[in-house]
């Protein structure tokens, strides 16, 4: 077989991901729906014009696509994508994810109702990786918690957007926590203890303005209310969470998960051993659109890699980066600029993976830091988009009773997490020189 030449950075190459990227924004803009179009259908769009403007003869393209869409990094995450549907659509059959929110109301006195759906969301969110799952989840609570006494739906919205994003950011089954530790090929354990330092304080801030924000609310809604849980159902997060945080493998994480959930319905009937088979299948098939979507964008990268459209924006952003911090700039800013283009923080991810990779090696980056930036601005910019997933579904339930700019307002932790990030990035080396002296 022949060897694939590399050819010379230039623009032309960044054509098909452009068109690909163009293709996704332009049709949710001018439907106003960012989800309309399929992302793995505008994949294909950029691969077909990659197909056509590259002089490879067509054996070669293809050999480049496969290679790409076959790469080890992709492979593993669309396996781990696979686990991870399977064991939220189990916990969601057995429960699970009604136990944690009746379980938190159950507890939450009114001075704390802010606080407490900040802590509720933020489990939820970490403990079944969406976020978009989270608000769907408890958006429709907390609207009818709005009204009652002095309760402001915009803090509470706030509150439920911040604690969704925060889960999200950290959890170890979430599709973008997956995305950037097998973009730099990091363990999820060391991205979470990365990623902890930067978003706990930031939490901590927050959810000392809500306490404040709460301390004069008075209202008997959550005293006439009765919730139905069982604490047990929620064994199988709590599991997934420990040993994820101690390192063990994330497929034998979510395999344990998995079998634990899967018992736990079987002996409490909710379903059969051959029912939750085809559960697990079910949450296979849920995962089918982001699967495909790494895949096809691996092989779309290496076409455009293979052709001098990575080296081409390497060179462009080298200009602006002097030091290991600019570089870690260099890379929120890449990532978040693709974010703001597409308003989808996994597939920015996966977009910008490779390219944050090559800076962080040549800088001498730590993997788990840059999975951790990459992770994080992702997170802020989808939280604060007003075309984003999360933002629209709140705002849509909200029925109109707030705009977007009470909720941006009020979502304190994605704005104090900015600032802490940008802060931390900026001071760590001064503090790290001080350690070693």
């Amino acid at each position: 077989m022949n060897k694939l030449k590399q050819i010379a950075p230039n623009f032309t190459a960044l054509i098909p991901l452009l068109v690909f990227v163009i293709t996704f924004l332009g049709i949710g803009i001018y439907k106003d729906d960012f989800y309309l179009l399929p992302a793995p259908i505008a994949v294909i769009v950029g691969i077909v014009v990659a197909f056509l403007i590259f002089k490879q003869s067509i054996n070669e393209k293809i050999e480049i696509l496969l290679k790409g869409c076959g790469d080890n990094k992709i492979l593993t995450m669309c396996l781990i994508y696979l686990l991870a549907g399977a064991f939220a659509a189990i916990t969601k059959s057995t429960g699970s994810v009604d136990a944690i929110v009746n379980l938190g109301m159950d507890y939450i006195a009114i001075q704390y109702i802010y606080l407490g759906i900040f802590l509720i969301a933020a489990f939820l969110s970490i403990s079944t990786g969406t976020s978009v799952g989270a608000i769907v989840t408890l958006a429709p609570i907390v609207v009818g918690f709005s009204g009652q006494g002095d309760i402001s739906l915009a803090v509470l919205c706030g509150a439920l957007l911040g604690g969704s994003m925060f889960g999200d950011n950290l959890s170890v089954i979430s599709d973008t926590t997956i995305a950037a530790t097998q973009s730099l090929d990091c363990k999820m354990s060391d991205k979470f203890k990365e990623n902890i330092k930067i978003a706990l304080p930031a939490a901590l801030i927050t959810l000392v303005i809500l306490t404040v924000q709460g301390l004069d609310l008075s209202s008997s809604i959550l005293d006439d209310v009765d919730y139905d849980y069982s604490v047990i159902k929620i064994v199988p997060y709590i599991l997934v969470i420990l040993l994820s945080v101690i390192g063990v493998n994330v497929f034998v994480t979510l395999f344990f998960g998995i079998i634990s959930a899967g018992i736990l319905g079987v002996f409490d009937g909710d379903f059969t051993v051959m029912e939750s088979t085809r559960i697990a299948y079910t949450g296979f098939t849920n995962m089918t659109e982001i699967f495909l979507l790494s895949l096809l964008t691996g092989g779309l990268a290496a076409l455009v890699e293979r052709n001098g459209g990575i080296d081409y924006i390497l060179n462009k952003i080298k200009v602006l980066i002097k030091s290991k911090r600019s570089a870690q700039f260099g890379i929120a800013a890449l990532v978040s600029t693709i974010n703001m283009a597409i308003a989808n923080n996994t597939v920015s991810i996966i977009i910008s993976g490779p390219i944050a990779k090559t800076i962080n090696d040549e800088y001498g980056l730590t993997n788990r830091k840059t999975a951790s930036i990459l992770d994080v601005f992702a997170c802020i910019i989808q939280g604060i988009l007003p075309y984003g997933a999360q933002v629209l579904m709140i705002l849509s339930f909200s029925e109109g009773r707030i705009d977007y700019v009470d909720l941006i307002q009020n979502t304190w932790y994605l704005l104090i997490l900015f600032v802490t990030t940008i802060l931390l990035i900026s001071f760590e080396p001064l503090f790290t020189k001080k350690i070693k002296k």
